[in-house]
């Protein structure tokens, strides 16, 4: 009888193990995913600062892709059209 309970008791021993490695090592799995997947998160926003400050230098510079005409007083904002700045009836 005892010979009978010790082996149970190592299956259920060895059954405990291999599920608590197996549990680790998709723990590490999962755990390197988000880490991979905040770093490409992190680059995508670096990139988007980083477009945005070279577009705001080379406005400043006067390297936009629109020339400046007679008509602009040199203000790169002032020929965006914004929804605040559309009247009543007007298309553009």
């Amino acid at each position: 009888m005892v010979e009978r309970i010790e082996r149970n008791k190592d299956l259920v021993q060895e059954l405990v193990e291999s599920t608590a490695t197996h549990v680790g090592q998709i723990a590490t799995i999962i755990t390197g995913a988000v880490v991979d997947v905040a770093r490409e998160v992190g680059e995508i926003f670096t990139d988007g600062f980083e477009m945005r400050e070279a577009a705001q230098r080379a406005a400043v510079d006067g390297g936009s892709d629109t020339p400046a005409t007679a008509e602009s007083d040199g203000d790169a904002d002032a020929d965006i059209v914004t929804p605040d700045s559309i009247e009543p009836g007007q298309t553009d």
